[in-house]
């Protein structure tokens, strides 16, 4: 249930949500290869019917730059629009059965030091993104994060572009609108509440409608063009807006190429929302945690209505979920504000949300992306040790250079090398004493569970036990003991008597278990054959 306790706070960063959300529809509707008023469907039914449905306080759903790539091709080879809704209804069908079969459970097994690296990473490519636009070149649609882009440029030589096609009028007002975000953020929100409710992000916007008209009426020369603006497809009347919605086409629903294309739909909008839901519940100041599974659900029937009434797929994104938590969002109050108000300004005043320059946008999605990436951010990962710090500027660079999917397999491949190679360290803890009599005595301390990824360090453990000694191997601590090892401790009970050393086995009933299992020594398998 939504509650207006935090309205003064909800409204206005609902607001700035809707303004950043427009022309990230837009973009990547045009990047699909789909209709632009299939974007603006994606991102109110993300914002009003995902939000109803969800646990997330403070995630925001809508069209993912992530699937553009799978939905342009799907488009292009099915040759039908209307087909590829289809698909996009079942594979929502599909998220729904995840829910119900309790699949979200997928999100916790992503390491944090992973999680983070998604989110400096994701807030570096923002940043890098959105300097083309705020000075003025706008090749590169909005919403992009793939560092290739679709025009063969990547997302450096985009900045190099940029350089060539400055205009004077992006440029002040970028830099003004950058100015103010920063004042507003240092200094205006430690002198009164008032500037806790009253956005800085809404203020730029404002601004940079009214730079363009005065730079209209006197300065002509340089004041934006059409492409320098949001552009929202406008309909001459309402019966013309609704003639906007398409329906799908189920003529080829049970086709092999739509049901592995809607499968592929399903997996990867999944991914992208559970990945997206971990990232936004840490940044969320009230540190709540939100269901996975409940969230899988609410994308399911999300993505059923968005295919049903011409809409792309929808996931929760971190683009628009960040700006909801750093423009002061407290509950999923400001995810509904948003979606409502793409629906009512796509129907009344689409006129008006033309009037809104680019480089403002820009401006304040740089501020997001700042604050996303952090250098104190990094400076506090490298202080947490090498094994967190790998995996989280792994998977910083992975993003940067490829995509959020790739970037964060890439991260995850190297925290599971650390896990690994800790867990190679703590299977066990070797002591050295002298006994009475003199000898050397080596005791053997197995850790509480210990699996077969344990096994080389183990078994080199004890190569080096030098002969003519005392081998005590105490199981005391363990409560589960993988067979290889068993195995393992099993035959160097032969070992053990060439090298004359005496071994002693213990621990509470592990070692009646160890006794019981009689695994065949070498020489006896030997001697079978």
């Amino acid at each position: 249930m939504m509650s207006l306790k935090e309205f003064k706070y909800d409204f206005p960063a609902g607001i700035v949500v809707f303004l950043v959300a427009v022309p990230l529809c837009l973009g990547i509707a045009l990047a699909s290869g789909a209709p632009l008023f299939s974007g603006i469907i994606a991102g109110f039914v993300g914002g009003i019917v995902v939000t109803l449905i969800s646990g997330s306080q403070l995630g925001v759903s809508g069209p993912a730059a992530g699937l553009a790539v799978i939905v342009l091709n799907a488009i292009e080879s099915l040759n039908n629009f209307e087909v590829f809704l289809s698909a996009v209804v079942l594979a929502g069908l599909m998220q729904l059965a995840l829910g119900f079969l309790k699949a979200g459970s997928i999100a916790y097994y992503f390491p944090s030091s992973v999680i983070k690296g998604m989110l400096a990473g994701i807030g570096v490519i923002i940043t890098l993104k959105q300097i083309p636009h705020a000075f003025g070149y706008d090749e590169d649609y909005e919403g992009d994060l793939t560092f290739v882009q679709a025009d063969g440029e990547t997302t450096f030589s985009e900045l190099i572009n940029a350089l060539n096609y400055v205009s004077p009028a992006a440029v002040i007002i970028s830099a003004l609108s950058l100015f103010i975000l920063i004042f507003w953020d240092r200094v205006l929100l430690k002198k009164s509440k008032i500037f806790q409710i009253i956005q800085g992000p809404l203020v730029v916007v404002v601004l940079g409608v009214l730079l363009n008209i005065l730079f209209q009426y006197n300065f002509p020369n340089i004041t934006l063009r059409a492409n320098h603006l949001v552009e929202l497809p406008v309909a001459g009347s309402i019966q013309g807006f609704f003639q906007q919605f398409t329906t799908p086409d189920f003529g080829r629903i049970f086709t092999y190429d739509l049901w592995f294309l809607a499968g592929t739909l399903a997996v990867v909008a999944s991914l992208e929302t559970l990945l997206c839901l971990e990232a936004t519940d840490k940044l969320d100041p009230y540190k709540r945690i939100s269901s996975a599974n409940r969230e899988l659900k609410a994308q399911g029937v999300g993505n059923m209505v968005s295919g049903l009434i011409g809409g792309l797929p929808v996931t929760q994104v971190i683009v628009r979920s960040s700006t909801n938590i750093q423009s002061g969002g407290r509950t999923k109050l400001s995810a509904f504000i948003h979606g409502v108000f793409i629906l009512i300004s796509v129907m009344l005043i689409p006129e008006v949300l033309n009037m809104i320059p680019l480089a403002s946008l820009a401006a304040i999605l740089v501020m997001v992306g700042y604050k996303l990436a952090k250098p104190a951010l990094f400076k506090s990962m490298y202080r947490s040790g090498w094994s967190q710090f790998l995996p989280f500027v792994t998977t910083v660079v992975a993003i940067v250079l490829t995509d959020l999917l790739t970037g964060i397999g890439i991260g995850l491949v190297m925290g599971i090398f650390y896990l690994l190679k800790n867990n190679y360290h703590v299977s066990h803890y070797l002591h050295k004493e002298k006994t009475t009599e003199g000898e050397e005595k080596y005791r053997i301390v197995l850790a509480e569970e210990v699996s077969f990824l344990n096994k080389a360090s183990i078994m080199k453990t004890l190569r080096n036990i030098p002969g003519n000694s005392a081998l005590e191997i105490d199981f005391t601590k363990s409560v589960i003991i993988d067979h290889d090892i068993k195995e393992l401790i099993e035959n160097y009970k032969d070992t053990a008597k060439r090298k004359n050393v005496k071994l002693i086995l213990t621990g509470d009933g592990q070692l009646d278990k160890m006794e019981k299992l009689k695994l065949p020594s070498p020489q006896e398998v030997s001697e079978k054959r």
